[in-house]
C-alpha cells in the first residue's frame, strides 16, 4: 500500500502525519506501522506516528502513537503541526478552530497566511492535579506538590501534572546534570505510576525562564515536548517558583515555547511548527 504522509516537527520533536480524509488504514495495523514507520533503519524515522482525521466533535482530529506502537492521548508539538497542517491544506478555513484528541477538544489559533504560518497558539486547557486522575499510585489528595520520591537509592521530589498525558516534573539546580539517561527510562516504567509516565528535569533560570528536558513515555529522549513545558510551568506555580499570567520561556533541547498559565485555570502554549518532508512511504498490510 502506498502511504502519502507528511514529516513536520515541533522544535525538533518530529511525527509523520497522515492526512486519513484522503485514504484509510485498519484499525489493527495502527501499532505495528507507528512502530515501523517511526524506525529510522526501516522506516522514515520520527518520535512517532500522528493521525489527522474527520472529526464528528471538531473540526480536525488528531490520534497520537507512540514510537513503541502505544496510543498517546495528547501532544503539544503534535498539536500545533495538526493546526499548520490543517489549514495549510484547507481542512479548515477559519485561524481558530477545534482539535479533537483523545483528552479532549483543543482550540487552536493559526498566525500567518495558508502559505506562510509563522507560529500556533494552543489552549491546553486546565491542568489536572489530583493524584488519581493523573494518575499517581499512593494516598489520594487533591496535588502532588514536592513529593518526596525515592528511586534508584536517589532521592528526590516530584510535583505530579496532567495535561490529558501524565507528567512528572523533578526540579534540579542544573539542568546539565539531570539524570535524564539514568533515571528517565526507570521512572517512566515506575509502579507508582499505572499508565506510566512522561518524566521532566526542571531548571529555573529566573521569573521569566525554565530550562526543561524529558524523557517521553513510549518515546524515550526528544528534542520537544509541548505537554510537558505546560506541565513544567503549572509545577513552577505550584512549588512558588513563578507566578501565574505570566508568559514563560522554556527553553527545550529543540528551542523555545512560550507557555502561560492564566488566572482562569487555562494553560496556553505558543510555539512553532515545521514542515521538513513529504513523500510515499510503502506499506505492506498484514493478512
Amino acid at each position: 500500500m502506498e502511504i502519502p504522509f507528511t514529516k513536520m516537527h515541533g522544535l525538533g520533536n518530529s511525527y509523520i502525519y497522515l492526512n486519513l480524509y484522503q485514504f484509510s488504514i485498519k484499525e489493527e495495523e495502527l501499532p505495528d506501522l507507528a512502530k515501523v514507520i517511526a524506525d529510522k533503519n526501516i522506516g522514515i524515522g520520527s518520535d512517532g506516528l500522528i493521525l489527522i482525521h474527520p472529526s464528528n466533535k471538531a473540526d480536525v482530529g488528531m490520534r497520537i502513537f507512540n514510537k513503541d506502537g502505544s496510543e498517546g492521548k495528547n501532544c503539544g508539538n503534535g498539536l500545533r503541526c495538526v493546526a499548520k497542517y490543517a489549514y495549510e491544506n484547507r481542512l479548515v478555513e477559519s485561524k481558530n478552530f477545534a482539535i479533537e484528541t483523545k483528552a479532549g477538544n483543543v482550540q487552536a489559533e493559526v498566525h500567518g497566511d495558508r502559505e506562510s504560518i509563522k507560529e500556533i497558539t494552543v489552549d491546553m486547557g486546565q491542568p489536572i492535579l489530583q493524584r488519581s486522575k493523573i494518575p499517581m499510585i499512593g494516598k489520594d489528595k487533591e496535588k502532588v506538590v514536592a513529593e518526596a520520591f525515592s528511586i534508584d537509592h536517589t532521592r528526590l521530589e516530584v510535583t505530579a501534572v496532567s495535561m490529558g498525558n501524565p507528567h512528572a516534573v523533578f526540579f534540579v539546580d542544573k539542568i546539565e546534570e539531570a539524570p535524564l539517561t539514568t533515571l528517565g527510562p526507570i521512572i517512566e516504567q515506575d509502579q507508582r505510576f499505572p499508565e506510566g509516565i512522561n518524566v521532566e528535569f526542571v531548571e529555573r533560570v529566573n521569573e521569566k525562564e525554565l530550562h526543561f528536558r524529558v524523557w517521553e513515555r513510549g518515546s524515550g529522549i526528544t528534542q520537544a515536548c509541548g505537554t510537558g513545558a505546560c506541565a513544567a510551568v503549572v509545577a513552577a506555580v505550584l512549588n512558588n517558583q513563578l507566578e501565574k499570567e505570566k508568559e514563560i520561556t522554556v527553553h527545550l533541547a529543540g528551542g523555545d515555547l512560550f507557555i502561560t498559565w492564566a488566572m482562569d485555570g487555562r494553560v496556553w502554549m505558543r510555539g512553532e511548527a515545521k514542515t521538513t518532508v513529504e513523500g510515499v512511504f510503502y506499506w505492506e498490510r498484514n493478512n
